[in-house]
């Protein structure tokens, strides 16, 4: 698993996750979405990292919400409804989510699920906009959810090394780096 995320940073391509370019179906299509920008990248494997950090119940409780929640994004976007500043709200996921992990922070778990799901309905938004005229909706959402999962479960088997103090220092600098790169993304760096 944690071998095709790798593979995933190595090939992804910022330039298609936003401007609706990229392969057009259904499910591979909505799999290889969140594969083919850094910004999703970056918050989905901090979701998982944050939640291993956070231990039980979060460490499965946040994986589980934010593809809930960017599912109800995703049908906003499918129908219309406008959501301003999803840029800004993928970017500021990258932000913020790196940080909670930089910063070792601890709060309940409601307030971390609701951070969470605050920024996977911009997630969500930003698919379900750019979901291709001819594809299966339905397989599109399945594509990007599972692909979801599998880099929050890279982000928790990451999370996993924080047992060793090594490993938690690590931890907490890959959070550093993600919350730069989100600064990156909200200032068009990269």
């Amino acid at each position: 698993m944690a071998a095709v995320s790798i593979l995933a940073f190595a090939v992804a391509s910022p330039a298609f996750a936003h401007e609706g370019a990229g392969v057009a179906g259904g499910f591979s299509s909505g799999f290889m979405h969140p594969l083919l920008g850094w910004d999703h990248i970056a918050a989905m494997v901090a979701v998982g990292i944050w939640g291993a950090f956070l231990g039980l119940p979060a460490i499965w409780a946040l994986p589980v919400v934010f593809p809930i929640v960017m599912a109800f994004g995703g049908a906003l976007g499918i129908l219309g409804v406008p959501l301003p500043g999803v840029e800004i709200g993928i970017a500021l996921s990258a932000i913020v989510l790196g940080l909670m992990v930089a910063l070792a922070a601890r709060p309940p778990i409601w307030v971390a699920a609701f951070v969470v799901a605050a920024f996977a309905i911009f997630h969500g938004h930003a698919h379900g906009t750019e979901l291709p005229a001819a594809a299966d909706g339905v397989a599109f959402a399945g594509g990007f959810v599972l692909a979801t999962g599998l880099l929050h479960l890279t982000g928790i088997a990451l999370g996993l090394l924080t047992k060793w103090d090594v490993g938690r220092i690590a931890i907490r600098a890959l959070g550093g780096g993600i919350a730069m790169a989100g600064v990156a993304f909200l200032t068009g760096v990269a």
